[in-house]
């Protein structure tokens, strides 16, 4: 493992291990520039001469310090974090290491309340050398989506749900819309998933899908039945004629999208489609 040359605030940094005090352990840099690492996340089985990953952040008396343990969000990086205290000159949110991270009240967009959830974007202040959170994240999204491929996979992260749909980041960088109408399957507030890129508009925010576009949505589908009919021994209750609200409950599909799957998996001679609804065809073969 290479170590770090310098310490970088707000990352994870690669140091070793250079000698015990009695608040922890102190880690250096290849520069010699020290860091202690409380007591409190020191490993029983941590030595001198060790190189450990560290994330670096500054402590309740303003010096910096490590940790073994990973924030939702580093330094130029997106999470919802919950809101836990205010103060007169701003909020607090919690974002996975003891101490809370400061949202100022100029990087709000509106006054944060404990117990709201909001998209924070971890930042260096200038002015007073820390890392800061902000709410007004949309200067901070990058808007060189057009590298996007339509259809591309990608990671998103929904943090707020409108009226149009659901707010997503994408890719850890770009502002993103999942629509109601094009919503397959269910998005939490919070919890990273799969799209797949529908459009990359002019403005550099890009329209989300929850399922592949054209072919490769139809072997999605397909696999989704494949999977059921595994499961479900006894069959599926639906075919080329059931409710589109049933296909959603039970697949997560559009009944075009799922009339499009069982047309593929009929002609790969994989199920037969009936009346009662929807079976593997080696099942035929055995009730003959």
């Amino acid at each position: 493992m290479i170590v770090n040359e310098y310490l970088e605030l707000g990352k994870i940094n690669t140091l070793q291990a250079t000698r015990r005090s009695e608040y922890g352990m102190v880690f250096s840099s290849s520069e010699k520039k020290e860091v202690l690492l409380p007591n409190r996340y020191v490993d029983e089985d941590m030595k001198v001469g060790d190189i450990v990953d560290l994330f670096l952040y500054h402590d309740s008396e303003d010096r910096i310090v490590a940790t073994t343990q990973r924030p939702f969000a580093m330094l130029g990086e997106f999470a919802v974090m919950d809101v836990v205290d205010t103060a007169a000159y701003g909020a607090f949110v919690y974002w996975g290491i003891p101490k809370d991270l400061l949202v100022p009240k100029a990087l709000q967009r509106e006054p944060l309340k404990r117990g709201d959830r909001h998209l924070i974007y971890v930042d260096y202040d200038e002015r007073t050398h820390r890392l800061v959170g902000v709410q007004k994240v949309e200067s901070r999204f990058d808007r060189r989506s057009k590298r996007l491929k339509r259809n591309e996979e990608v990671d998103i992260l929904p943090y707020k749900k409108t009226e149009l749909g659901y707010k997503v980041v994408v890719n850890g960088r770009y502002e993103g819309l999942v629509f109601h109408s094009e919503l397959f399957g269910e998005l939490t507030i919070g919890e990273t998933a799969i799209g797949y890129v529908k459009n990359v508009r002019d403005d550099g925010k890009v329209d989300i899908l929850t399922r592949p576009i054209g072919k490769k949505s139809d072997e999605i589908a397909a696999r989704k039945i494949i999977e059921y009919l595994k499961e479900h021994k006894e069959g599926m209750p639906l075919n080329y004629k059931s409710d589109p609200s049933r296909i959603e409950a039970l697949l997560g599909l559009s009944r075009k999208n799922f009339k499009r799957a069982l047309t593929l998996l009929v002609e790969r001679g994989k199920i037969e489609v009936k009346q009662n609804g929807t079976f593997p065809k080696s099942e035929r073969g055995a009730s003959q």
